[in-house]
């Protein structure tokens, strides 16, 4: 079973001691069993709410943040192109992995 966080034993804490008090001043009890009965139903309410506070999310592992691998470059396509720009009216320019840019289309 995982240890209690700070959180929780605090919210539990207080839940047991306000609703305690709250229960002994509304029903204004002076009898052995009825103040037994409060601080037993006080102290389910505070476990009941101690366990039910979200606990916070754990780390994501290191094989989830770990970069994508990258195929070797004699694996590529040699066709596939990467990227495609044009700027201020030229023609398109198209650049594929690791080589010098090429033009699309020659202008007929």
């Amino acid at each position: 079973m995982p240890r209690p966080t700070a959180a929780q034993l605090a919210y539990g804490s207080c839940t047991v001691i306000f609703s305690t008090l709250a229960m002994l001043l509304l029903s204004q009890t002076s009898s052995s069993v009825g103040i037994v009965l409060i601080t037993l139903s006080a102290l389910a309410l505070g476990l009941l709410v101690a366990l039910t506070v979200p606990l916070p999310r754990q780390a994501p592992s290191a094989s989830a943040t770990a970069p994508p691998v990258r195929e070797p470059a004699a694996e590529r396509s040699e066709t596939a192109p990467v990227a495609v720009s044009s700027a201020h009216g030229r023609r398109p320019v198209r650049t594929t992995h690791g080589r010098r840019p090429v033009r699309a289309h020659a202008e007929r």
